[in-house]
Order: C-alpha cells, then structure tokens, then sequence
C-alpha cells in the first residue's frame, strides 16, 4: 500500500512539475539558450513526463506486493529524479554562467536507473506468462 501511494505521490508531483518545467523552457528560456541546451531541457521534461504517466499507470494496475515491483518502482521513481532533474540544474546554472559540473555524473546515473526499472518490468511481465 505505501508503494502504491508513493507512486502516485510521485507520479502526479512529476507530472505537475513536468508541466511546470516544460512551459518554463518553452517561455522563459527559449531565447537564453542556445538550441543543444534547449533540447537537452526538453529531453529531461520528456523523460519526466513519461515516468510520471508510468507511474500512475502501474500504480493502478498492480499490487506491489512482490518485492521485484517494489525494487521496480524505487528504480522508476528515482531514476526519473536524478535524470531530469540533473539535466534541469545542469541547464539553468549554465544560464548564469556558473554550470554546476558536479551534476554530469549523476544524469547518467539517473538514465542507468531508469533502465534497470525498464528491465525489472519486462522481467515481471514475462514471469507472469511463463
């Protein structure tokens, strides 16, 4: 019960903030940054965006009663955290001309998690036919 409602907790807040993020860099970003940094911003408010929708799909669609969904849902959640959010401060600190470096590492990071998360679900769909 308290993985699903982390789920939606976090899948509605990614959601809001994705919105959020997107007319941000849409609006107020779009002449102060050059066009590779402009996609970059709109990559980590796509992922974030996807994982939200996620999110809430499977937190109404399954149990989490293994610990494989669980594990799953951690990955998901946190993944999409240090991957978006760590393209966002990458992006807005350069804006200001002090680009905070020590996020570089922590995107792929991110994507790392959210790739694992993608692999815990294709484990659990096929385990459930076999």
């Amino acid at each position: 019960m308290e993985t699903i409602l982390l789920m939606q907790v976090a899948g509605s807040f990614y959601g809001l903030t994705a919105v959020i993020m997107g007319a941000f860099g849409a609006h107020a970003l779009k002449s102060r940054l050059k066009e590779d940094q402009l996609r970059s911003f709109e990559t980590g408010v796509k992922y974030q965006m996807y994982h939200a929708i996620l999110l809430l799909v499977l937190s109404f669609n399954l149990g989490f009663s293994r610990v494989l969904d669980i594990y799953m849902a951690h990955f998901f959640i946190w993944g999409t955290f240090l991957f978006s959010f760590s393209i966002y401060g990458l992006i807005l600190s350069s804006v200001n001309g002090k680009k905070w470096r020590f996020l570089g590492p922590v995107t792929p990071i991110g994507g790392l998690l959210l790739v694992i998360g993608w692999s815990l679900l294709l484990y659990s769909v096929i385990r459930n036919f076999l």
